[in-house]
């Protein structure tokens, strides 16, 4: 049934995503009584797909790939109705939706049959370490998009003139606040994500867990996340700047991704 609750949670994703472009594009606001709901029910039919299908699988965290971007997709999409309803603006939809529901069609078409060795990976502590990390991805991401919407809504004022492409935008103020208040609530998530990830290594590696690449990798991935905070909240950088800044910390982040093809601690094989 696992599999079922997802299709019809990408059924809804699609939905949303086709909603919140007269929403927000061509200044039809009651189209978001339909991207809404839409988004909401998308995440309550995602949310029991993800939890039937780990229970099925004797396991509380995802441990493949299709999991893993399933649950991203989740969060990312908790993340977009979070910011809808503190700030009322749907624009952000309109990259979220869509990112929401590729991140759900994978699992949905294609479900991973990969395993891991380590009953250890039963714990939550396992869990908690790799949702607060992702938490701290999908914040990176909404924080991105986020500064190519300030980017956009820049250019149109400086250009003194308001056309129906990007009239839908919100105030320069709310999307920086936006961006900045993403990443501020992703650092402390990717902090302690990875502080329960190294005492977790320790048990299970011992000291040699610090040679690992995609270790060395993330606590890089870390201190490029905390620079990045850094020069945004005190030289007040945005615009294009931003989005450059933002973009090499994702970099970073997929390259950590891409680490698992060598890492010895977090590749998940099938047996």
């Amino acid at each position: 049934m696992s599999l079922l609750w997802l299709r019809v949670a990408v059924l809804l994703y699609g939905i949303a995503a086709l909603a919140v472009l007269p929403a927000a594009l061509y200044e039809r606001p009651r189209w978001r009584h339909i991207a809404i709901p839409a988004m909401v029910a998308a995440l309550l039919f995602h949310f029991v797909s993800l939890a039937e299908m780990l229970n099925a699988a004797h396991h509380r965290l995802p441990v493949d790939m299709y999991e893993t971007l399933s649950l991203l997709g989740l969060l990312l999409g908790g993340a977009f109705l979070i910011v809808y309803w503190r700030y009322r603006t749907v624009s952000l939809g309109v990259f979220v939706l869509p990112i929401c529901f590729l991140l759900s069609l994978v699992p949905a078409v294609l479900p991973g049959q990969e395993t891991t060795p380590f009953s250890q990976l039963h714990t939550g502590w396992i869990f908690l370490h790799i949702a607060l990390l992702l938490a701290a991805y999908a914040a990176l991401l909404l924080s991105l998009l986020a500064s190519v919407l300030y980017l956009i809504q820049e250019r149109r004022l400086k250009s003194k003139h308001t056309t129906p492409a990007t009239a839908w935008l919100p105030p320069l103020e709310t999307t920086d606040q936006i961006a900045l208040r993403s990443l501020l609530f992703g650092l402390p998530c990717m902090t302690a994500g990875l502080l329960i990830g190294s005492w977790i290594a320790q048990q299970l590696f011992g000291p040699s867990y610090f040679l690992d690449s995609k270790v060395l990798l993330s606590f890089g991935m870390w201190i490029a996340y905390v620079g990045m905070i850094y020069i945004r909240r005190h030289s007040g950088l945005r615009g294009r700047r931003a989005i450059y800044l933002s973009a090499f910390v994702l970099l970073v982040v997929l390259a950590v991704w891409s680490a698992n093809q060598f890492s010895a601690v977090h590749r998940f094989t099938t047996p």
